[in-house]
C-alpha cells in the first residue's frame, strides 16, 4: 500500500480522473496512411499567457501567446483543430505546438488571442467542442509515438522521487519529466512508454484497478 503522503497527493491531483474519455464526447479513430484523424471531442478549455510566453513549447517552438496556437495531451503537433464555444458558439481555428493542459477535466489550452478570440479570456475557462481539421507541415502524421501515463505532479522534486521511488516497487519505467514557466516548476511523475495512444489507455485502466488515477499524454 502506498503511503498515507503519496495517497493524499493523488487525492489532490484528481478525484474522479478518467484515463479513457467518455465513449459519448468522444470520437477519436486511429490514424491511417495518407488520413486526417478523425477527432471530436467535448470538454473544458482554459488558456495560457504571459506567465509562459517566451518560454519553449513542447515541440521546440518559442511560445507566443499572441498567435493561434493551444496545446493538446495527445494530438500530434502541427494538427490543426476547431475550437467551438458552446457557450456562445464563436469558433476559432488552432494549431497543436505544445503540451497540455495536465489538470484533469480540461481537454485543450489556447493562447492568449485564442482565447480571445472565443471570448473565454475574462473567464478563463469554457465548455467547447475540438475537432481536428486538418495538418500543417506537409507529411500527414502516424498514430504511433512516445505515450505515457502521468499519476502526479509535485512542486517539490523530492516529493516526486519518493512517488517515483513508491512506484518503482511495482510498476516498470516510472519517470520525473521537469516542467518549467516562468514563474514555477512541475516535476511530473509517469509511467510507462508506449507507442500508441491505445496501449496507454489500456495500461491507464490497470493503474486505475489499483486506484491509481492518471491520464494519458504524449512524449514526442
Amino acid at each position: 500500500m502506498l503511503p498515507r503522503f503519496i495517497n493524499l497527493a493523488f487525492a489532490l491531483m484528481i478525484i474522479l480522473a478518467a484515463c479513457a474519455p467518455s465513449k459519448k464526447e468522444v470520437r477519436y479513430k486511429p490514424f491511417e496512411p495518407g488520413k486526417m484523424p478523425q477527432y471530436r471531442e467535448v470538454g473544458l478549455a482554459s488558456w495560457y499567457g504571459e506567465e509562459y510566453h517566451g518560454r519553449r513549447t513542447a515541440n521546440g517552438e518559442v511560445y507566443d501567446m499572441y498567435a493561434m496556437t493551444a496545446a493538446h495531451r495527445t494530438l500530434p503537433f502541427n494538427t490543426r483543430v476547431r475550437v467551438t464555444n458552446l457557450e456562445n458558439r464563436k469558433k476559432a481555428e488552432f494549431r497543436i505546438n505544445d503540451r497540455g493542459p495536465f489538470i484533469p477535466g480540461r481537454i485543450i489550452d489556447l493562447s492568449n488571442s485564442g482565447a480571445k478570440a472565443v471570448e473565454m479570456l475574462a473567464k478563463g475557462t469554457a465548455q467547447v467542442i475540438v475537432e481536428a481539421i486538418g495538418f500543417s507541415g506537409g507529411q500527414l502524421p502516424s498514430l504511433e509515438g512516445i505515450f505515457a501515463v502521468q499519476v502526479g505532479a509535485f512542486g517539490e522534486k523530492e516529493n516526486a522521487t519518493r512517488l517515483q521511488s513508491e512506484l518503482k516497487k511495482k510498476y516498470p519505467n516510472v519517470h520525473i519529466v521537469l516542467w518549467e514557466s516562468n514563474v514555477k516548476r512541475l516535476y511530473r511523475v509517469r509511467l510507462g512508454a508506449f507507442r500508441t495512444e491505445a496501449e496507454a489507455h489500456r495500461y491507464c485502466e490497470i493503474l486505475r484497478k489499483d486506484k491509481i488515477p492518471g491520464f494519458v499524454v504524449r512524449e514526442d
